[in-house]
């Protein structure tokens, strides 16, 4: 019998998925409070610093294409597990290096190992929930990101200034060991699975499939050009608040991330409020709150910009749950590839966001930040319109069954 909303099997399943996405998105982000720490550390300059971060995302996106379809021929759990031990080794090697070139190294295998949860959470939802249980448990695991990107951004603000930023890696090493072992205690196997084949031709005609289908591709560019924006936003303010006239430390940098909080509750509301309005259109609703939230932050005003991130988390999360759902549901073969393709894009909007901003940056700073910010998320706010009538004329064009 599939998982039912409510259930304790539900719960179960829904904690050890949460409990490995705050292990995940912990790792991927605990390096963004550090830029400044790492660009005086190692004599580099904003962008290299920011290096860190972005090949950490861009290995990761990649991952996902290996990760997705392999999981649709062999099975969901143990992968994810193998990954995830994958995540603690590298992390400890983080913590015992000092050369930068290293670093970056590391953080690039650790990428490629962070994929593994990402690409098959949604997969194994799919699998194993019923369609209600999956809409409320995507909301909570998307939650579970909001919580590992606050979390990460804390270990590594508090952590960096007390200790040191290899110990912040240490601490994180602790940390996803534990998490680790409750996922693997906590995550029922699979039991509604069903093998594919893994031909890599079959692969890389579902991809293609996945691609010429307007309801999805309309998702996957709104998903990846949303985080295009609003993860290097977060990047940028660091440098903007850790200079004049703010001069925040490291750690205040951190506490900075607790506005992921109300991205928090933005994916949980998502699923509910999705069961009552189209799914089309929860994504043009949050990228007008995300575009919002970005205008506000011009006020120069410490809360201001705080009040401004509050919104944005909010509005992207509200948006990225929805798109997130959306793909899953409607993509009617190879589920994983499907998802994974959404998560490539995704990540590889935050590892290239970086670059697009910088001349915006230099041409006018946190203006800038925003006018170059308010550009893309236009172009997808128009994108969530289209997808918005798309799908309404799919839907009047169905056939209806007369009884």
């Amino acid at each position: 019998m599939m998982i039912d909303a409510g259930t304790r099997a539900f719960w179960r399943a829904t904690l050890a998925l949460c409990l490995g996405s705050f292990m995940i998105f912990s790792n991927v982000y605990v390096t963004q409070p550090l830029l400044p720490l790492l660009m005086d550390n190692f004599q580099i300059s904003e962008l290299e610093a920011s290096w860190s971060f972005t090949i950490t995302t861009l290995t990761l996106g990649l991952s996902l294409l290996i990760y997705g379809p392999l999981s649709d021929a062999i099975g969901r759990k143990n992968i994810m597990l193998v990954s995830m031990a994958g995540v603690v080794l590298t992390t400890f090697l983080l913590s015992q290096t000092q050369n930068y070139s290293m670093l970056l190294i590391l953080r690039g295998l650790q990428g490629l190992c962070l994929g593994g949860l990402p690409a098959i959470a949604i997969a194994y939802m799919s699998d194993e929930f019923k369609h209600k249980a999956m809409i409320l448990a995507v909301g909570f695991y998307i939650s579970g990101n909001t919580i590992g990107g606050i979390g990460g951004r804390l270990i590594g603000g508090f952590v960096g200034e007390w200790l040191g930023w290899s110990e912040a890696f240490l601490v994180m090493t602790l940390i996803s060991f534990i998490l680790l072992a409750l996922f693997a205690l906590l995550l029922p196997a699979s039991s509604h699975f069903t093998a594919k084949s893994l031909k890599p031709s079959m692969m890389m005609t579902q991809l293609a499939g996945h691609l010429n289908n307007p309801l999805l591709l309309l998702a996957y560019l709104i998903g990846g050009f949303n985080f295009f924006i609003f993860i290097n936003q977060y990047s940028f303010v660091t440098f903007l608040l850790a200079d004049a006239p703010y001069h925040l430390s490291p750690s205040w940098l951190g506490l900075l991330f607790l506005t992921y909080l109300s991205g928090t509750v933005g994916s949980a509301l998502s699923g509910r409020i999705a069961q009552r309005i189209p799914q089309p259109m929860c994504m043009i609703i949050g990228i007008l709150v995300l575009m919002t939230g970005s205008l506000i932050t011009l006020i120069p005003s410490i809360w201001a910009i705080i009040v401004g991130f509050f919104i944005n988390a909010f509005g992207f999360f509200f948006a990225h749950s929805t798109a997130s759902s959306w793909v899953s549901h409607n993509a009617y073969q190879a589920k994983a590839s499907a998802s994974s393709l959404y998560l490539v894009f995704y990540y590889l909007g935050a590892s290239s966001g970086g670059f697009y901003l910088q001349p915006f940056w230099q041409w006018a700073g946190w203006s800038g930040i925003v006018a170059g910010s308010m550009i893309i998320l236009t172009l997808t706010l128009l994108a969530a319109i289209l997808l918005y009538k798309i799908s309404s004329q799919c839907v009047s064009d169905a056939p209806s069954v007369k009884v």
